[in-house]
């Protein structure tokens, strides 16, 4: 059989077993290998590497795309000499996953535009990157989805549906009361204990839980759970929001 048929049959055989990455690299080798002599194995690993590096990076698209982060921000973008609580190696050391292989928390808490979700995106990033699969959501938004769930008699099957993610970072606790949602949301967390991480930005500290949840009971065995295995991060500093304000107004002056 000629090149060309045999060149045919490769994408054939790639498309059934479902390899883009050997399929899309696997001339390019062979002209390279022909080249610089490379004998057969040498040819077939660089093939097999072609094909892993396409998974992993099909894997990050898609693993990104399914945590909804509402922007970009990585670590290398955070200016940590503005929060000078924020310990920059602590950081980098739970981006690095081990806390999420641990079933372990991190709760984020500070003033309104320290960071907090900025930190919180690129832990989730870092995470991805990672092989973890990642989800991140308002807490109101949450609260809506649970209520919604529960009217319509499909609770359970909505909380399993989280299972599937590693981590499930849950932003802007604090801002909106929660007089019907708080029981929902502290069984949510409640079915993630040890078995899922939890990543939790908050502007109120711990004591003034109650004022969201609206049960002293409730709000105690919630803190319980979700800092029993937890990092808590505190955001001392003034807002990164209103220092860029106050920048581009100093340089339009």
């Amino acid at each position: 059989m000629s090149d060309d048929v045999h060149a045919a049959m490769v994408e054939i055989y790639c498309k059934e077993l479902k390899m883009p990455g050997l399929r899309k690299a696997y001339a390019a080798l062979a002209r390279e290998a022909g080249v610089h002599s490379h004998s057969p194995v040498q040819y077939l690993a660089a093939c097999l590497a072609e094909e892993i590096e396409s998974r992993k990076a099909s894997r990050l698209q898609t693993y990104t795309q399914q945590a909804r982060f509402p922007a970009h921000k990585t670590l290398q973008e955070f200016d940590f000499t503005a929060i000078p609580t924020l310990q920059k190696q602590r950081i980098v050391h739970l981006a690095g996953g081990d806390f999420i292989r641990a079933k372990e928390n991190v709760i984020c808490m500070g003033a309104s535009g320290t960071g907090k979700t900025h930190i919180a995106i690129a832990i989730g990033l870092a995470a991805i990157s990672a092989g973890y699969r990642v989800r991140f959501i308002t807490v109101m938004q949450l609260v809506q989805e649970l209520l919604q769930a529960e009217s319509e008699y499909r609770l359970p099957r909505y909380l399993r549906t989280w299972d599937k993610y590693d981590l499930v970072c849950l932003d802007e606790l604090g801002y909106v009361s929660l007089t019907q949602g708080g029981p929902l949301l502290f069984q949510f967390c409640a079915e993630r204990y040890e078995k899922g991480s939890i990543l939790i930005t908050t502007n109120l500290e711990f004591a003034k839980w109650t004022d969201v949840f609206h049960d002293a009971t409730l709000t105690t065995a919630l803190l319980d759970r979700l800092t029993h295995h937890s990092h808590i991060l505190l955001f001392e500093g003034e807002s990164y929001r209103f220092r860029e304000s106050q920048r581009r107004a100093a340089a339009q002056l």
